[in-house]
Formats: C-alpha cells, sequence, structure tokens
C-alpha cells in the first residue's frame, strides 16, 4: 500500500512539522510512503497530477486556515481522476466543529493530534476493516510514545527552510480567540531527547529554528536549557520564540541579553493593553510587568521583537485600539503586527455574538466582519491601515521618516489619516512599488502636513540611500546634493583613518 503524506505550505520556505510526525510514527508503513510538500501558490491540478503520479493508495493532506480552501479543491479533483484513492484529512481546520469548508469528498477526517491516529486508520483501511464513521475524534496521544520527527527534515529542508520545531504542546491560558485555549493543559516533550534531536539538526547543517510553542518562556528550566543550546553554538543562527509578555526573570533576562544581533526574533502577544477588553477575552493583562519588559528588550537586548495587536476584539473600539498602538510606539521601535479578528472554530469567542453582535466571514480566515463598535466600513479599513502599516512601519525601510506622520501627536490618529490619503491615490493595498510608496510619503509630508521638503528630503534620503548602489529617487534628486556631499565627506574621512 502506497502512502502519500501532503499539504499546501503558505510558502516554499515554511515545512510542515504535522506531516513528519505522521511519517515518524508510521511504523512498519514507513517503507512505503512518501511526503510531498507544496504551496498554496501552486497550481492545484498540477499539484494532484504529482501526488497521482505515485499512484498511492491512501493520501494524507494536512489541513490549515491559510489552505483550506484549496486542500477541498484538492481532495475534489483527486476523489474525480482516482476515486478508489483514500483520502484522509488531518489538522486544526478539520479537528473541530463547524466544519465551514465543504470537505465532504474526503473518506475520513481525524479530529485531533492524528501523530499515532493516522497510523491506526491506514493499519484498518489496509486490513479492509475501516470504521464506520467519517470522523473519527481521537483523545490526546501521550507525548512519551510519540517518535520524534527531525530526522525526517531532508537535506534540502535544512538548506532552503525554516526548521519547525516544539518542546510542549498546549497553552495554560485561556484566550478565546485561540486555539490553544482548548488544550487541557501543557504538556512537555523530554527535553533530552529533543535536544539530542537538535543537535543531530545542527551537525547536518539547520540554523534556523522556528519553535511553535505557544509560551516559551512558562517554563524556565526548559527556556533557559534551549536558550544554552544557541548560545554554545557559533553564529549565524536564527530561533523564533513566541512567549509571554509578563514573565522575564533574572535568569531569561540574562540569556537573551547574551544574544547576538539577528539570532533572536521573539513573538510577544499583546493584543491589547486595555483591561476591560482583556477581561472580556479571558486574557491575562499585567500592565505593569509588560511595560517593564518591552524597555528591557528594546533597550538591553539585540532580540528582534515582533508585538501583535488585534483589530475587532469584542468590546474594543477604534479610539481604543489607538491607544494601544501609540503606547506600543512610545515603549518599543520594533514591529507591531496589526491582525484582524478571526473566529475558528471550536473557540470560546462566539459566546461574544450576540452581545457585541459579532459578525464575521463565513470563508477562511473567518476575520470579523463588523461588530457594535466597528462597521464594515471601519474594518476595511483598518484592513488597510495595517497592509500600510507593514508596508511603511515594520518594513524598516522608511525607519528615520516615518515618525514624520505624527512626530510628538498621536501615532494611531494621523497614521489613519495617511492610510486614509494613500488608499484615495492608489484604490490598491498591493502592488505598490518601493519607489511609488516613498513619493507617495514624501509628497504627504510636504503637501498635506506642510513640512519643510529639505528636511522631509534629507530624512527619506538616509532612508532610501541606506543601501549601497541605490539610485536616488526622482522626487529626491533635487534634494539630494547636499546629502551626496555629506556622504563623500563621511566616506573620505572614513578612509583617512583606515589609511
Amino acid at each position: 500500500m502506497k502512502i502519500i503524506l501532503t499539504t499546501l505550505n503558505s510558502r516554499y520556505t515554511h515545512s510542515s512539522l504535522g506531516l513528519r510526525y505522521l511519517y515518524a510514527n508510521l511504523k512498519e508503513l514507513q517503507e512505503n510512503a512518501s511526503i510531498l510538500e507544496f504551496s498554496i501558490n501552486d497550481a492545484l491540478q498540477s499539484v494532484a497530477e504529482k501526488i497521482l503520479m505515485n499512484s498511492p493508495n491512501i493520501v494524507g493532506i494536512g489541513v490549515y486556515i491559510w489552505n483550506a480552501l484549496e486542500a477541498s479543491e484538492l481532495v475534489q479533483i483527486i476523489k474525480k481522476v482516482s476515486p478508489q484513492t483514500t483520502v484522509i484529512l488531518g489538522g486544526p481546520e478539520v479537528s473541530y466543529a463547524p466544519l465551514r469548508v465543504n470537505f465532504d469528498n474526503a473518506d475520513f477526517i481525524i479530529q485531533g493530534e492524528g501523530d499515532t491516529a493516522f497510523y491506526g486508520l491506514c493499519k484498518n483501511i489496509i486490513n479492509a476493516t475501516p470504521p464506520e464513521n467519517k470522523i473519527i475524534k481521537m483523545s490526546m496521544p501521550s507525548l512519551k510514545e510519540i517518535e520524534l520527527p527531525y530526522k525526517y527534515y531532508t537535506d534540502e529542508d535544512i538548506q532552503n527552510r525554516y526548521i519547525y520545531v516544539e518542546l510542549s504542546r498546549g497553552c495554560p491560558f485561556e484566550c478565546e480567540f485561540c486555539l490553544s485555549s482548548m488544550d487541557e493543559k501543557v504538556r512537555a516533550f523530554n527535553l533530552d531527547k529533543v535536544l539530542e534531536e537538535f543537535e543531530n539538526l545542527w551537525q547536518r547543517g539547520a540554523r534556523n529554528f522556528k519553535f511553535v510553542d505557544r509560551t516559551f518562556n512558562l517554563n524556565m528550566r526548559t527556556a533557559n536549557r534551549i536558550l544554552d543550546f544557541f548560545l554554545e553554538k557559533e553564529e549565524p543562527y536564527f530561533a523564533h520564540f513566541e512567549v509571554i509578555p509578563d514573565h522575564f526573570p533574572a535568569s531569561l533576562r540574562k540569556k537573551i541579553s547574551q544574544f547576538p544581533h539577528g539570532a533572536l526574533q521573539l513573538e510577544i502577544g499583546i493584543q491589547t493593553l486595555n483591561p476591560e477588553i482583556a477581561n472580556n477575552i479571558s486574557r491575562q493583562l499585567l500592565l505593569d510587568k509588560i511595560e517593564e519588559n518591552i524597555i528591557f528588550l528594546e533597550n538591553e537586548t539585540e532580540a528582534h521583537i515582533h508585538l501583535d495587536l488585534i483589530v475587532g476584539l469584542p468590546g474594543e473600539t477604534l479610539e481604543s485600539f489607538g491607544k494601544n498602538l501609540d503606547e506600543l510606539v512610545r515603549l518599543s521601535s520594533c514591529e507591531i503586527q496589526i491582525g484582524i479578528l478571526k473566529k475558528l472554530s471550536g473557540t470560546h469567542i462566539s459566546r461574544h455574538d450576540e452581545t457585541f453582535g459579532m459578525v464575521y466571514s463565513d470563508l477562511p480566515p473567518y476575520d470579523i466582519l463588523k461588530n457594535n463598535q466597528l462597521s464594515f466600513h471601519d474594518i476595511q479599513i483598518m484592513k488597510r491601515f495595517a497592509r500600510f502599516w507593514d508596508l511603511t512601519y515594520n518594513s524598516g525601510n522608511f525607519k528615520n521618516s516615518i515618525d514624520l506622520v505624527w512626530q510628538e501627536e498621536s501615532v494611531f490618529e494621523n497614521f489613519y489619516k495617511l492610510g486614509m490619503w494613500i488608499y484615495e491615490q492608489t484604490n490598491s493595498t498591493w502592488m505598490i512599488s518601493l519607489q511609488r510608496l516613498g513619493e507617495l510619503l514624501f509628497l504627504y509630508l510636504t503637501e498635506v502636513k506642510n513640512l519643510a521638503p529639505e528636511m522631509v528630503a534629507q530624512k527619506m534620503l538616509e532612508d532610501m540611500m541606506k543601501l549601497k548602489g541605490r539610485a536616488v529617487p526622482a522626487y529626491l534628486k533635487p534634494y539630494s546634493a547636499d546629502f551626496t556631499a555629506k556622504q563623500k565627506v563621511g566616506t573620505s574621512g572614513f578612509n583617512k583613518r583606515q589609511n
């Protein structure tokens, strides 16, 4: 029996940890199984063709929020072309009711952690004793009984993709918008075995590690040992962790501060700084600790920080969200990721639907369309706000000039106006080149904000010309003579010091 394990990753540089867990736990069936990974940008008929060229008896597909629609279409193609092939689905997007994408064409759906369940189902199919029910609900397997998947990352994966790893599953917090809040408890893998696998990956050349644990800094013993693992290695390397913002004891601070620039990335879920809104979604909010830790990370470490905020939380107004953004920009110069609230099946966020008039899209990613505080138009504006924020503030392309938009005033209110103005000029949030975006920013600052063109140009030249070999944009050329002269003087002085 030939088994193909597959999924559609959100991009080529990503890899599927879940498929490798299934493969690692196939026991004697492993010799007749293969992993084939694709991306959501691949043509689905071509994906189906490559899968079916292997003449599989069983195809297992990992389904996630980013590939649910594509996975549904892929199942349909496979079953039309090869109806005798058994298609099994698993993953977060099919593990909780209601299933809002049509997966009727699939033969079986495993709900829950399928690491060992997939093997059992394949055995039943091979032995001609398949279960009667299409949906198979699994209890949580013991992590001690699961074979680790890391040796099944190929050399190509190691050279070209992020390597996803984990130390534990589950989350102790009950944030109502998150699937991890559905887990009963946090369960940890054997740390010694995991570290042994990480060492093997390192010896094979792995240098990009993305930890999928929801709360890396929950267990200090584990966190410190993992940080020590990397601190003992030679640069360059990259490690990404999701952390909670209010738990950075002295031992963790000391180690984080030792990491070189670019080696450590921390994703910190703030979501809201409004205590009332945090209480609505059962989220712990220790404001003093959060502020203290953000300031520490900003000023005493070289870690790359992502702070997350969510638009559309039950009860939160635009004014409240704006205060959150203003405060985070005051505390830190790091990236601030602005997301739109999503209603994932199985989460408790649905309990607010009637009270706050929460209305969501029925299609992935199930983002909010409106509520009692925010109209559909408001949500659309904030989606564009988030996109333009990424292109300007988060991109780092306008590090010296973007704060001219707000100067000493409200970040949110002033960037809101900028976003509205850019959209009036472009009628789009996509396919805007860096040069076009820079020109729009220059026009806005000089013609709408009435700032001195010479001053704005000098700031923007510092941004646009920080990469060697880049040509001076046409809109900045009238102001570039002094800047070029200063650069030459600076280079000359540097050369003299070198000589």
